[in-house]
C-alpha cells in the first residue's frame, strides 16, 4: 500500500504541474493580449493627439479680401455642382464604364469610377477584415439613391461615467457588431451606462466640406448668438502628422480631412489597418493577434486614398421641386432661427488654397463653390447629446452633451432622422430640439397651421 501510495502522490504532483504549468501560460498569453491591447490604444491616442495651431487657410471672404486690397478680382463663386448621378463633380475624370470595371483591371486613382469600384469592394478575410468589424465595404453605410449616401445603419456606441468622468468601454467607445470568430466577438460591459447609436451620415459632397476654410467655420461661429453659437471642434489630421485643423466629418465633427475620416472608418468599421493607423482594434482589451493572419498594416494606404478622392469628386446632393410654399417655408426657416445652425450657404476657399493643415490643395472643381448643406458643421447642445466625447479627457469632455449640425441637404432621402435614427418624421426631430435650439422650437410650435405646411414642406425639398 506504501508504494501505491507513493506511485499515486507522484502522478498527483505531475498533473497538479501541469494544470499550473497551463495556467501560468494562459496568464502569461492574457498579460501579452491586455499589453498588446493597451500598446496599441496608447499608440492611437498619440495619433489623436493634434500638435500646433490651426491655420486660417485664407480669409472667410476671399473676394471681399481682394478688393478692399486692391487686388483683381479671381471671379464670382459659382454654385457647386448637384446631382444624384453617380457622376463626377470634375475632381477626377468619370474614368471606364463602371460596369466594365473588374477586381483585376480596376486602377485606384485612375478616375471617379475607379474609385467608386473600390469604395464598393468587399473585404474578406484574407484582406484583413476584422477580426472585430461592422461593414465588409463602404457601400454597406454609406449609400442611398446612388454610392456615397447615407443609410439606416446604425453603429453602437458605449462607455460609462463615474465620478463626473467619462470611461470608454473595454475596447473602446465602438462596440463591433461582427466579427470573423466567436471568441472575439464584442459585447456591452454591463457598467457601461452610457449607451447610443449613431446613423451612417452621408458622403456626398463631401469633397466641398472639406473645401471650406477654418476661417469660415469660425466666421460662421462667431456671427452666431452667444446663447447658439456653436463649439468648433480641434482635431488632428492623421495625414498631416498630427497638425490641427477645425473639424467637420462625422456626429462630432471628429475629422477634419476626408483621408483621416476614411482611414478612421477603414479601420473602426471594416478592421483594415493602414499607415495612417496601422494598430489593430482590440476585442474589448484584448488583443487579436491570435485571430489575425494578415501582417499590420493590411493595406498600404491607396485604398485610403481612394476612398477619400471618390467622396471630394461625388456631387453634392440637389434640391427637389420649388414652388411657391418652399418657397415661404424658407422664409421662415429663418425667420424662426433654424438658419442660425441649419446655414443655408457656404463658400469654399479659392482654388490653390492650402488646407487639411497643408496636406491638400484644393482644385478648380472644389474651389470658389457655393454650398448648401444647411449646416454650420460646428456642435451644439440641443438636449440630445450622446454622453460620449470625441475622446476621454479634459480636452474633449465638453463634446459628450454636443452634437454636429446634421446637414439637411438630401434630407428629403431620409426616414430616420437624428443622430441615433430614432426620430421617425421630420416634426417628431423639430420637438427633440431642446437646450440652445429650445427659443427656435418654440417659434415653431407658435406658428399657425399654415406656416406648419409651408416649413415642413421647404424641409421636404431639400
Amino acid at each position: 500500500m506504501l508504494g501505491v501510495r507513493r506511485r499515486f502522490t507522484c502522478r498527483s504532483w505531475y498533473t497538479v504541474a501541469i494544470v499550473l504549468s497551463t495556467f501560468l501560460l494562459l496568464v502569461l498569453l492574457a498579460a501579452r493580449n491586455e499589453a498588446q491591447g493597451q500598446s496599441a490604444a496608447e499608440r492611437r491616442r498619440e495619433r489623436f493627439t493634434g500638435t500646433g495651431v490651426v491655420d486660417a487657410e485664407g480669409p472667410a471672404n476671399d473676394r471681399v479680401h481682394e478688393r478692399r486690397a486692391g487686388r483683381p478680382d479671381r471671379g464670382t463663386p459659382q454654385e457647386a455642382q448637384t446631382g444624384f448621378d453617380n457622376a463626377t463633380n470634375g475632381f477626377d475624370p468619370q474614368g471606364p464604364a463602371y460596369d466594365s470595371l473588374t477586381h483585376d483591371n480596376v486602377v485606384p486613382l485612375r478616375s471617379f469610377n475607379d474609385n467608386r469600384f473600390i469604395f464598393e469592394e468587399f473585404e474578406t478575410i484574407g484582406d484583413g477584415l476584422g477580426p472585430t468589424y461592422n461593414a465588409q465595404s463602404c457601400r454597406e453605410c454609406h449609400q442611398n439613391v446612388v454610392t456615397g449616401g447615407g443609410s439606416q445603419i446604425t453603429v453602437h456606441r458605449t462607455g460609462r461615467v463615474t465620478d463626473g468622468e467619462f470611461f470608454e468601454s473595454l475596447g473602446g467607445s465602438l462596440i463591433h457588431s461582427r466579427a470573423i470568430h466567436p471568441d472575439v466577438m464584442e459585447f456591452v460591459a454591463g457598467t457601461d451606462n452610457v449607451r447610443t447609436f449613431r446613423l451612417s451620415t452621408s458622403t456626398l459632397g463631401g469633397g466641398y466640406v472639406e473645401a471650406v476654410a477654418n476661417s469660415t467655420l469660425l466666421a460662421i461661429r462667431d456671427a452666431q448668438p452667444a446663447d447658439m453659437r456653436g463649439t468648433a471642434v480641434v482635431v488632428p489630421v492623421l495625414e498631416a502628422g498630427g497638425s490641427v485643423r477645425i473639424g467637420r466629418f462625422g456626429w462630432k465633427s471628429q475629422h477634419a480631412s476626408l483621408e483621416s475620416f476614411a482611414a478612421d472608418a477603414y479601420l473602426n468599421e471594416m478592421g483594415i489597418t493602414t499607415p495612417l493607423l496601422p494598430d489593430e482594434n482590440t476585442s474589448m482589451g484584448r488583443g487579436v493577434a491570435a485571430y489575425d493572419d494578415v501582417a499590420d498594416p493590411e493595406d498600404d494606404g491607396v485604398d485610403v486614398q481612394a476612398f477619400a478622392n471618390f467622396m471630394r469628386a461625388t456631387k453634392a446632393p440637389p434640391r427637389g421641386p420649388i414652388d411657391a410654399q418652399v418657397t415661404t417655408g424658407d422664409v421662415l426657416f429663418g425667420r424662426i432661427g433654424c438658419a442660425v445652425c441649419h446655414t443655408p450657404a457656404i463658400t469654399t476657399a479659392r482654388p490653390g488654397t492650402r488646407v487639411n493643415a497643408g496636406a491638400f490643395t484644393v482644385p478648380e472643381a472644389l474651389g470658389s463653390k457655393i454650398i448648401r448643406p444647411y449646416s454650420d458643421f460646428l456642435l451644439h447642445d440641443i438636449g440630445t447629446g450622446d454622453g460620449i466625447p470625441v475622446l476621454p479627457g479634459e480636452e474633449y469632455a465638453g463634446t459628450a452633451t454636443r452634437m454636429r449640425t446634421a446637414p439637411l441637404w438630401g434630407l428629403r432621402t431620409r426616414n430616420r432622422l437624428m443622430h441615433d435614427g430614432l426620430a421617425f418624421t421630420v416634426e417628431e426631430a423639430i420637438q427633440r430640439h431642446r437646450g440652445q435650439a429650445e427659443p427656435t422650437r418654440r417659434r415653431y410650435e407658435a406658428l399657425d397651421s399654415a406656416e406648419k405646411r409651408a416649413l415642413l414642406r421647404f424641409l421636404s425639398s431639400l
